[in-house]
């Protein structure tokens, strides 16, 4: 399982839509996607004081887009790289944060 934190509004928006695209997918080729334990991090480092969010988990056997781990130098980690859209159908689960 991997994790993706989103807006309320641009989910709503991907399921009107059929899939989710993060800006990222655009600027940088790719969505950023967390294991569990690196999900903490990322919403005080990224996410800080903002409302409406929610973690969508992703059974990254069900993407059809391919899946890369891969280092971020910034924090010496490495994370799931999702290089195209996510197919809905595999987010498994929504959790309001």
């Amino acid at each position: 399982m991997i994790y993706h934190v989103v807006t309320a509004a641009k989910w709503n928006a991907a399921l009107e839509n059929g899939f989710y695209e993060a800006d990222s997918l655009k600027t940088e080729g790719f969505i950023h996607s967390s294991k569990i334990e690196q999900v903490a991090g990322v919403l005080n480092r990224y996410y800080k004081n903002q409302a409406d969010l929610i973690l969508l988990h992703i059974d990254e056997t069900k993407l059809t887009a391919p899946l890369k781990y891969e280092l971020a130098p910034s924090v010496n980690e490495t994370f799931p790289h999702i290089y195209g859209s996510i197919n809905l159908d595999a987010v498994v689960e929504t959790e309001m944060l």
